[in-house]
């Protein structure tokens, strides 16, 4: 028991007995640690990112250049991150059919199982905005009037009150808003494609992207249609029953002037 005693006191002892310590958690993470599912993933991801470089080769180098870093026909990928794949591709502004002011969205060409793999690929040329999960862009608890203040702020200057959209300068324009995918929403505040700017979660935090998904969806969505038929791009009440009224006037004044034109011919004759 001296013996014993006397090696608990040994200057050595402490360390002895945390590297035992140390290498008994080592042990045990190797064993019940999910390496496997690690392993797995990682596998996933590199062939993604090999599928999404084949995809990429075939129908993107031609113009952003065989390894992304741009041409005189396209920008550079690198640093776009996969969040503005998603959204370009998605929506089918890309591939872009011609050179113009603008590409302007169309038939999507790709399954987003493919557009997952290109994302993949060019996520992994430079760290940038990542493609959001449904959570992130999922509005069903959002505050619709602070999303109405938000985009009247930030967004009403080009896509109009209610995202009708509207004409820019050069042949460019805001696009409409209705229909669009709400994960395509917030990844257009995410990355500024084209002529819009960026917001990413610095100056636009998650919460209010989700609150201006919300308004969009409470103004510009198939269960509030418009209660006194045309809107007029939603310009609001005064505006489109100051239009009316002119307009109406209008015909009641060129009728009067036709009716009184033909009734002074008919007396003539």
């Amino acid at each position: 028991m001296k013996k014993l005693s006397a090696r608990r006191r040994h200057p050595l002892a402490a360390f002895v007995v945390l590297l035992l310590a140390l290498a008994a958690t080592g042990g045990l993470y190797t064993a019940f640690a999910p390496a496997g599912k690690a392993q797995a993933d990682e596998t996933s991801q590199s062939l993604a990112i090999e599928e999404g470089k084949k995809l990429y080769s075939v129908g993107c180098a031609s113009c952003h250049g065989t390894g992304g870093q741009g041409t005189s026909d396209g920008p550079s990928l690198v640093g776009v991150g996969s969040a503005s794949v998603d959204f370009q591709v998605g929506t089918g502004r890309m591939p872009a059919q011609q050179q113009g002011a603008q590409v302007p969205k169309k038939k999507v060409i790709y399954t987003q199982a493919q557009i997952d793999q290109l994302a993949a690929y060019v996520a992994s040329l430079g760290a940038g905005p990542i493609t959001p999960t449904k959570e992130q862009y999922n509005s069903t608890d959002a505050n619709v009037a602070a999303g109405g203040e938000l985009f009247r702020t930030n967004c009403a200057q080009c896509h109009n009150f209610t995202g009708e959209g509207g004409a820019l300068t050069h042949g460019k324009y805001a696009p409409s808003l209705e229909g669009v995918d709400p994960k395509h929403i917030y990844e257009a505040m995410q990355t500024g494609p084209q002529n819009m700017p960026s917001f990413p979660d610095s100056t636009m935090p998650e919460q209010q992207k989700k609150d201006i998904i919300a308004y969009i969806k409470a103004v510009n969505g198939d269960d509030s249609p418009s209660p006194g038929g045309l809107s007029l791009g939603g310009l609001g009440p005064v505006s489109e029953g100051l239009f009316a009224w002119i307009f109406g006037l209008g015909a009641l004044i060129a009728v009067a002037v036709w009716v009184a034109a033909h009734t002074a011919k008919a007396k003539k004759s």
